[in-house]
């Protein structure tokens, strides 16, 4: 790759098209599904929440914002190369988180991370993505946790009651960049590469 070349990957032009772009570690199918069922059952014939797809029940680890598509490869390749060889997190539900506190607009799965291994990962992640200048950390710590439902506009949350969730632990699958593409019955998310983890 010339010299030019090298500076229009890291540099694009800002006509360039763009996608909006998250990194997220994915759980086990039939963990998700689980989680899912169980998130249903706690929500059935509520008016004022709207469950996020079970494809969206992920754990965040970076969300980048809006990125040119030709970064796209290169994300992907920073991503693996962060991850390779690290160990799946094992993660476990503990409860239900509304966020903000008063007046929540969404309502969150707080995750139990053994041996901050998700922590770690993220940093990783984090990490590698900075370097290239593609991510700004937040500031806050990171928060390993799965969105459950928003709360629909213009309406005002009840608390979160039902059954406690799943009691299992899960290893995490795989982390996966995604592109997000919103729409107005919700967010669709493209999966662009995907990143194994041992164990």
């Amino acid at each position: 790759m010339s010299a030019r070349s090298e500076r229009e990957a890291k540099h694009p032009r800002p006509g360039s098209p763009r996608a909006r772009l998250f990194v997220a570690l994915d759980l086990p199918g039939d963990a998700r599904d689980e989680l899912a069922r169980w998130r249903d059952d706690a929500i059935r014939g509520r008016e004022d929440v709207r469950p996020v797809a079970p494809e969206a029940l992920h754990v965040t680890l970076a969300f980048l914002g809006y990125r040119p598509e030709k970064e796209i490869d290169r994300i992907a390749e920073l991503m693996a190369s962060a991850v390779t060889e690290r160990t799946a997190p094992r993660l476990r539900a503990r409860d239900v988180k509304p966020l903000p506190p008063r007046r929540p607009r969404l309502f969150a799965l707080d995750l139990h991370d053994q041996g901050g291994e998700a922590v770690a990962l993220q940093s990783a992640v984090s990490d590698a993505l900075e370097t290239e200048r593609i991510y700004k950390p937040e500031k806050r710590p990171f928060w390993p946790h799965i969105t459950l439902a928003r709360v629909k506009r213009n309406v005002r949350a009840a608390a979160w009651e039902g059954p406690a969730p799943p009691a299992g632990e899960w290893r995490a699958a795989a982390v996966t960049l995604y592109r997000s593409v919103l729409r107005p019955q919700g967010a669709l998310y493209e999966p662009l590469g995907v990143a194994s983890l041992a164990g």
